[in-house]
């Protein structure tokens, strides 16, 4: 009698298996790419190849393992494995992080059901969540309410979520005795119990996430309200904060961007200055929601002159209400990965609870940890945080602290190389000294070139070279040119004067 499919197949695994691991590991061991992006014939060939009828009986694993990484591999770039790579502020994955983001799938944990006496993933992703606070130091008994999500987009709705149930709240303890709560009434009517006429988010320069998770929640993207200063767009003009909030029945989310994705400045720039925002949102019941998708890890850098410009801009961050950051950027994880940090415990379970499921009941572990469906958005994930837990406990602060200092050593390398250059011209304008303009240089690099026509093509002939890749912006009206150094293998000894000589060879061109 013939073995079943079923049957064969279970006999094979192991094998097979092996090969799979095999074929990974090449991957994660090979050298980094010449190429950054694939050609377009690699492409094309690559794109011939997909299947378009499902077979019967199916390829087979073997046959589908070398599909993968043969044909399909070449044509995906090289974004995590490229230390050149300078596009959307995309960081890579550390060995450690891949590793573990391998055995994500092996284990196949679905974490979201605190159940300490059958499983240890949440106990590991609420130790992962821990040593992230103390990476970025926070107290993590400060943050009870801390979750992994899919990236700042989840996280900023998270952020405005929890805000918006806080600040209807806020207004409805002064008309009723009654908890006003959106989750339980709708904003519609829970506005209308609270005395709210309008809902409304303040901020500089915001990235585009925030007026995304405005829609989704409701609120609307028109309720997104820059109020940046005429001479500094990124910063607060503290009296049209004042002056907004102060608004007879308008609630408020005061967004912080901890730097703005288009030239990475901070949207403030001391401990005085969080202060100040943090006494006028007390005053008028407001919430204080941080976009750190990326500026959040600059609280590692140690405090020296080359560093304090950029420091002090993430200095009193602690007083926020809630804070978005993304893993896979400079945390140097796996896609997809971010997390959520609020100070209010109490809010997350008004707004995210998940009722009414006997079968999804936590287990009594009597340690404080809450089931992740309770304070976020899915009922399902995977297990995101083992790759965070290992890329903190293998490399520490040390090892993070010194992949920033490379990636903005580059930063800065490419910042001073374009300032120097009579063929480009580096964003902002810079005014004043040069090294005063360099210091406040992070990981960010706008520039343009000179030439109004090379300018058009700038993004198109750099992407052209296939040795580093960067995003196209625009800049007052004008096309730009952003590098964002975010990956952990930056080498500036080794890269820039690849970079250089990509520059040098289109203004040749």
């Amino acid at each position: 009698m013939a073995p079943s499919t079923s049957t064969s197949m279970l006999a094979q695994t192991p094998e097979l298996i092996n090969k799979l691991s095999t074929a990974i590991a090449s991957l994660h061991t090979s050298p980094t790419p010449t190429d950054v992006l694939p050609s377009q014939n690699v492409l094309s060939e690559a794109h011939a190849t997909l299947k378009s009828d499902l077979l019967e009986q199916g390829a087979g694993l073997e046959d589908t393992i070398r599909h993968l990484t043969q044909d399909l591999g070449p044509a995906l770039n090289a974004s995590s494995r490229s230390a050149t790579y300078y596009g959307f502020v995309t960081g890579g994955s550390t060995p450690a992080a891949s590793l573990a983001d391998n055995l994500v799938t092996h284990y196949d944990q679905n974490v979201q059901v605190h159940l300490p006496n059958e499983t240890l993933a949440t106990g590991i992703e609420d130790r992962a969540l821990t040593l992230l606070c103390s990476l970025l130091d926070f107290n993590p008994s400060q943050w009870p309410h801390r979750t992994f999500t899919t990236g700042a987009t989840a996280s900023n709705i998270l952020g405005l979520a929890c805000g918006r149930e806080y600040i209807i709240a806020e207004a409805s303890a002064h008309r009723t005795d009654a908890e006003v709560s959106v989750g339980e009434h709708g904003i519609v009517e829970a506005m209308r119990l609270a005395g709210i006429d309008n809902i409304q988010i303040l901020t500089t320069v915001p990235h585009s996430s925030l007026s995304k998770a405005a829609s989704i929640l409701g609120l609307g993207r028109s309720c997104v309200k820059t109020i940046g200063r005429a001479d500094a767009p990124h910063k607060f003009d503290m009296d049209q904060l004042q002056k907004h909030l102060a608004q007879p029945g308008a609630a408020s989310i005061v967004a912080i961007s901890a730097s703005e994705v288009n030239t990475g400045l901070f949207a403030t720039s001391s401990l005085q200055e969080m202060q100040s925002i943090r006494q006028l949102c007390d005053m008028y019941g407001a919430w204080i929601h941080v976009d750190g998708a990326f500026g959040i890890l600059a609280r590692l850098l140690p405090s020296s002159q080359q560093y304090q410009a950029i420091k002090d801009c993430t200095a009193g961050l602690e007083l926020a209400d809630s804070i978005t950051g993304d893993g896979h950027k400079l945390l140097n994880v796996p896609y997809d990965c971010g997390f959520f940090l609020s100070r209010h415990r109490a809010l997350a379970e008004r707004v995210f609870a998940n009722p009414n499921a006997a079968y999804l009941a936590a287990g009594s572990g009597g340690d404080g940890i809450m089931s992740p469906l309770n304070i976020g958005l899915e009922n399902s994930r995977r297990f995101r945080a083992l790759p965070v837990y290992a890329s903190l406990v293998a490399y520490g602060k040390a090892g993070y602290r010194d992949m920033l200092e490379r990636q903005i050593a580059l930063s800065r390398g490419i910042a001073k190389y374009i300032h120097e250059s009579e063929d480009f011209e580096l964003l902002p304008e810079v005014e004043g000294e040069v090294a005063e303009a360099l210091s406040s240089v992070y990981i960010i690099v706008l520039f343009r070139a000179k030439d109004e026509k090379l300018n058009g093509q700038l993004v198109a002939k750099i992407k052209a070279s296939r040795r580093i890749y960067v995003s196209g912006t625009s800049w007052e009206g004008r096309p730009a040119c952003r590098f964002a150094v975010s990956n952990w293998m930056v080498d500036v000894g080794r890269d820039l004067p690849v970079i250089k000589q990509v520059l040098q060879d289109i203004v040749r061109e």
